[in-house]
């Protein structure tokens, strides 16, 4: 018979293995229950159209897509081209500042804000310089200027450089389109095959909130509102699957070397607190595009444009002038 202190040992060692089981389970338990919390669903677009899509909102049927856009004001026009994940909202405050001196047309790119996911699942650059063309066209627009933030700042530059007579003056916000810029980490995450994957139901609102105060300088000036729309906009059906797909998608081309076949006027504004795109960045697109003009804008982030709307929309009124 086994002695009375091996048994003793035996019954403790049963009672701290099933203690160590139930713990697992409860961990397990826990962590399926926080990752069903952070599941996000869907949302219809119909749903979003009455806070983002009502007036001065209108629709065009476009490339298969029904293409939210904004066309305010009177005066030369100025067209506002919105960034990766974001929508034609981030230009409320430029809008509000030059609405009356300036045509102000400004549109949701396609897998983006109200337009939502394009058909054929194509979002690569040239794809969207030729909808920005096929965009002016149908409103009649032969020519002019344009202006772009991050993602959108690349595809303007790309559409100046594809259509020198239609862009009178260009303004860069803190544009990309150059080698060697970093990878934001939700970017990374997005590339993760499994990550990535679950990034299409995962999307929280803290994950957004986080997204939004790396993309301002100051983060204290971002708001519970500006939360909720961005996170809308990413819940927007079909938008998820949109940014996966442009972000796994083929690699734009990098505009290094076509900086100096820039033949309009530039002006470079630039967030000097950018942590995505860093203001060496500002700096290489002034040195490679003749007689581009820059502006820096001390505790600004990448979307200065949104953070701090009247310095930067001024600076842009007084660069563009009158023809």
């Amino acid at each position: 018979m086994p002695a009375a202190g091996t048994v003793l040992k035996r019954s403790r060692g049963r009672r701290v293995l099933r203690a160590c089981a139930f713990l697992l389970a409860g961990l397990v338990v826990l962590a399926v229950v926080a990752v069903v919390a952070m599941i996000r669903r869907d949302i219809p677009v119909d749903e979003l159209l009455p806070r983002y899509g009502a007036a001065p909102s209108q629709f065009m049927e476009l490339q298969g897509m029904r293409v939210h856009y904004r066309d305010e004001g009177a005066g030369p026009p100025l067209v506002l081209v919105h960034g990766t994940s974001s929508s034609l909202h981030t230009w409320d405050g430029w809008v509000k500042e030059l609405a009356g001196k300036r045509r102000l047309i400004r549109v949701d790119l396609p897998g983006f804000g109200l337009t939502g996911p394009a058909p054929d699942g194509d979002y690569r650059v040239e794809r969207y310089e030729r909808f920005l063309g096929e965009f002016l066209d149908r409103l009649g627009i032969a020519r002019a200027d344009l202006a772009g933030n991050s993602l959108g700042g690349r595809v303007v530059l790309t559409f100046a450089l594809a259509h020198p007579e239609r862009v009178r003056k260009l303004v860069l916000i803190d544009a990309g389109g150059l080698s060697g810029a970093p990878h934001p980490t939700i970017f990374k995450l997005a590339r993760m095959p499994v990550v990535g994957r679950a990034l299409l139901t995962l999307t929280p609102e803290f994950l957004v909130r986080r997204n939004v105060e790396e993309v301002y300088g100051d983060p204290s000036r971002v708001t519970d509102a500006v939360v909720e729309r961005y996170h809308d906009m990413a819940l927007r059906a079909g938008n998820r699957k949109a940014l996966w797909g442009r972000l796994n998608g083929t690699l734009d081309p990098d505009l290094d070397a076509r900086l100096g076949d820039v033949a309009v006027p530039v002006l470079i504004e630039w967030g000097e607190q950018d942590r995505w795109m860093p203001v060496s960045f500002a700096q290489r697109f002034a040195r490679g595009i003749k007689g581009a003009e820059l502006r820096i804008y001390p505790g600004a982030g990448h979307v200065p444009m949104e953070e701090i709307p009247t310095p930067t929309a001024r600076d842009a009124d007084a660069f563009l002038g009158t023809e």
